[in-house]
């Protein structure tokens, strides 16, 4: 009697512990081949109070419009909603893959009158006409193939599926972020396109105006064809620069209407200008292992690593056997009404044990395959790290600089005003030939548009620190039905002419 209590006992104690058997390599974080901490010009700066992760993008932004064009465009972007379909996909396959874990149970019945004749069943009525008709009911359930998942074979299948589950997750979380990035920078390049626009516009007037000037002083013998070639050179200069600005801002617009997935209008309603400097707030960078936890592309690899690591504990256990139990229960009668008793049960039980004998290596290679596919993520996780370290530091490095340069550019363009202003002065009063005049008003024109672009490529920057440091936290926005931009109004800011 003990030992007939003891067998069943030791068996089950054997299955629980092959059941713990799992092959899948213990994950370890890879090396981070970065510094402790970010080595910028400005990493003490005072006014970065608070940290990207603590701030989310409808906080970090200030101008209105710009809010509702991120809003339209998580709204309706077309690349997002794939990248929200591929998420259910994953999920789905997960779904799938972990249902494998437990057994599948088909419940079917039958029901069947037959007709033979007598002698197909006894020899001995080989010529009799008599037929044997018959019923047959039959109800079963049945376990058709369950496998024992001694060796976590189905256990790392499944999760393989659910880490990429959740790296399709982040990089969902990836993409939004770098939507709203993309969104925010094309934006600012359309405030200084416009700005740039407007203040080619004023300075072709003036060129124009003084071209005319020229040409009366020409016909009244006052000047050379010489001044006036050198007027009209300038108004070509204006011309030219006016044209190249309203392409790129045209070209800016139309990828601006792709991001949001909708038309942005011909114009943008009346907003800040991009010399205002409360656009968004300054950010303190933080530490470099915060971008381990922060950045949604670096948790995305993490999740693909580790999807390898389980690949691995799924091909290692291939080289074991697969035992896979059967079973069914159910009901037959040849009578409806007494179907259902004890007489009538059918029932089966049976064991399937399976292994390759020779597949000439087949299963060593997928194993080299899974291993040199985590090898290639480890490198993918360090990289994507490494990027993510440079990209940081490559933003607050500009941020710095971009403020010296545009510190230097606005005494630049003051200077270059009072050159021309002084120039101006000097040929009405004789001193100087026109050509003097002509240098000092084509410089001043380049300094202005390049006053633009730099406070623009500054704004810019400041949107590539946020999405670099990670964002803010984030939940997924919808615009009301309804909602549309108002694009009727024209910009009225204008920076000062020459």
């Amino acid at each position: 009697m003990r030992k007939r209590l003891l067998n069943p006992l030791l068996y089950s104690l054997a299955c629980g512990t092959l059941a713990a058997c799992n092959f899948a390599p213990t994950y370890q974080q890879p090396n981070l081949p970065i510094a402790d901490r970010f080595d910028t010009a400005d990493s003490g700066n005072p006014a970065a109070t608070h940290l990207a992760s603590e701030i989310d993008w409808q906080t970090f932004f200030a101008d209105p419009q710009l809010k509702l064009l991120i809003e339209t465009a998580l709204a309706r972007n077309r690349d997002l909603a794939a990248s929200v379909a591929r998420i259910e996909q994953a999920h789905a396959f997960y779904r799938i893959q972990n249902a494998a874990r437990l057994p599948q149970v088909n419940v079917n019945g039958s029901a069947t009158r037959t007709k033979a004749p007598l002698g197909s069943i006894d020899p001995e009525f080989d010529n009799s006409d008599i037929s044997l008709q018959f019923n047959q009911y039959n109800v079963q359930a049945a376990v058709t193939s369950f496998e024992l998942d001694f060796w976590g074979r189905v256990r790392n299948t499944s999760e393989a599926a659910r880490r990429r589950y959740l790296a399709s997750v982040d990089g969902q979380r990836a993409f939004r972020l770098s939507l709203i990035g993309n969104v925010a920078s094309n934006y600012y390049a359309i405030r200084s396109g416009d700005e740039g626009i407007e203040l080619a516009q004023r300075t072709l007037e003036s060129r124009r105006y003084a071209l005319e000037v020229a040409k009366l002083r020409l016909d009244a013998g006052v000047t050379s064809m010489v001044d006036y070639e050198q007027a009209r050179i300038l108004v070509t200069q204006a011309q030219t620069q006016l044209a190249e600005l309203q392409r790129t801002t045209a070209q800016q617009r139309h990828l601006l209407d792709v991001l949001i997935g909708g038309l942005a209008g011909e114009a943008l309603p009346q907003a800040s200008s991009i010399a205002d400097a409360a656009q968004f707030g300054e950010l303190d960078p933080g530490l470099p292992s915060a971008l381990l936890i922060h950045r949604p592309d670096i948790q995305q690899a993490e999740q693909q690593l580790r999807a390898a690591n389980a690949d691995i504990g799924a091909a290692r256990a291939d080289f074991f056997p697969r035992i896979a139990l059967t079973g069914s229960f159910g009901y037959v009668s040849p009578e409806l009404g007494d179907l259902f008793v004890p007489g009538k049960q059918a029932w089966s039980v049976g064991a399937l044990v399976g292994m390759p004998i020779f597949d000439a290596g087949q299963r060593r290679a997928q194993l080299s395959q899974a291993q040199a596919r985590r090898d290639e993520l480890v490198a993918t996780y360090q990289s994507t790290v490494q990027n993510a370290f440079r990209e940081v530091s490559d933003a607050l490095v500009g941020r710095q600089r971009y403020k010296e340069q545009i510190t230097a550019q606005e005494e630049a363009v003051e200077a270059q005003r009072q050159l021309a202003e002084t120039a101006q002065l000097r040929y009405d009063n004789g001193i100087s030939i026109y050509l003097e005049v002509v240098d000092a008003r084509r410089n001043l024109f380049a300094a202005e548009q390049q006053l633009i672009q730099l406070r623009a490529t500054a704004l810019q920057n400041g949107v590539s620190l946020y999405v670099a440091l990670g964002g803010g936290p984030d939940m997924p926005q919808s615009v009301p039905a309804g909602a549309a931009l108002n694009t009727s109004q024209a910009n009225g800011a204008a920076p000062p002419s020459n």
